[in-house]
């Protein structure tokens, strides 16, 4: 049972989405800084974090003390909302449960916040697994990814979840003679938010080499799906094989955005056939990010479905003020994954290589001339 009433404000509802804090047991105080400004600036009716709250292979989040550290971390970050008595719900990423203390755990520790808000989880042991209600008249879905999905990939809703959100589907459709209109949230893109950006060369400055089954080609945003405040700066981590996710909210098109984090270098809203697919950059500054883009996404729905949305960044709203620019100048460089680090290698290797053939044909020519 959903523990506190949602409720439209003059015909408007909006949802803050903050993805990836991803914050130590010390919590950077430009991500506060940043959460802060913007609750402040946008005054949403609902917050929703979409996993990797915590940095949960930090070593400052293991050991002997570790459940109290982590549930002082996750007090630190509820904190903002609770004073400002704004309600927030969240689900779990990969990083979260890193930690040893699972997210059933991490669950109770959310709960003891005044300002969060939460339904009855599903019903096969899924902790970031469960729906809000907003008056009766719009859905909102949230989805534990998981973190790997046993195909090499990360991780992906599975089936029994799919067949949770038919089941919640079907029986609102029931009561109310139609589907309700609805948004979901979950962590790790799907394999359709390759769907909307457009293959590109090596050569293409705005390019990124994708991973996975993608690996071998390179991806940039579409110009004619995106806005001029979109960013692809890495490609999406998606999972490896397709779990029929995206088919299901597409079956009676009451889903109308599915918003997800993971890729904190990534931040667009593209449509996919009849449901908008959107990426929001990460917040923390405890990992790497966009610099000064990183940032929050609002969204503005409406009772018929429609929603209208965009980001704020720490740039626009903090300025260049930065604590601790040491770590942050570190982390600009730092490569974002294991992958990305064979990835340049690779990238590194080919280009020496082409030098190299290039040199040995300017020297084979001039020993012609000869």
């Amino acid at each position: 049972m959903q523990n506190k009433e949602l409720h439209f404000n003059n015909g408007r509802f909006r949802i803050m989405q903050i993805a990836d804090i991803q914050e130590p047991y010390n919590i950077s105080s430009n991500t506060l800084r940043l959460m802060n400004a913007a609750l402040d600036k946008a005054s949403p009716d609902l917050v929703v974090l979409t996993g990797d709250q915590i940095k949960g292979y930090s070593p400052s989040l293991l050991g002997q003390n570790r459940r109290e550290r982590v549930e002082s971390v996750i007090s630190r970050i509820l904190e903002p909302m609770e004073k400002r008595n704004i309600p927030v719900t969240a689900t779990f990423g990969n990083h979260d449960d890193q930690c040893g203390i699972s997210n059933a755990e991490q669950l109770e520790i959310y709960k003891k916040c005044s300002s969060f808000v939460y339904n009855d989880p599903a019903d096969f042991g899924d902790e970031g697994t469960f729906y809000l209600s907003v008056d009766d008249k719009f859905i909102i879905y949230l989805f534990d990814t998981h973190a790997k999905d046993g195909h090499g990939g990360f991780g992906a809703v599975r089936q029994n979840q799919i067949d949770w959100y038919r089941n919640v589907r079907d029986s609102f459709e029931d009561k109310n003679g139609s589907v309700l209109p609805s948004m979901a949230f979950q962590h790790i893109p799907t394999p359709e938010f390759y769907e909307v950006l457009k293959q590109t060369s090596p050569i293409d400055s705005n390019g990124v080499r994708a991973y996975g089954p993608h690996k071998y080609k390179w991806f940039t945003l579409d110009p004619y799906n995106s806005t001029i405040r979109d960013f692809l700066w890495e490609s999406p981590a998606s999972s490896h094989i397709n779990s029929g996710e995206v088919d299901a909210f597409l079956e009676k098109k009451d889903v109308k955005a599915l918003f997800v984090g993971h890729d904190h270098n990534c931040s667009y809203v593209s449509k996919y056939k009849d449901i908008y697919l959107g990426f929001t950059q990460g917040c923390g500054f405890s990992v790497y990010g966009p610099d000064l883009y990183r940032g929050v996404r609002y969204i503005d729905i409406y009772p018929d479905g429609s929603f209208d949305s965009r980001t704020l960044t720490y740039f626009e709203l903090c300025g260049e003020e930065i604590d601790d620019k040491l770590a942050y100048t570190l982390r600009r460089y730092a490569p974002v994954s294991v992958a990305g680090v064979k990835t340049k290698f690779l990238e590194t290797g080919a280009v020496l290589g082409l030098a190299g053939a290039v040199a040995g044909i300017m020297k084979l020519t001039k020993s012609l001339k000869k």
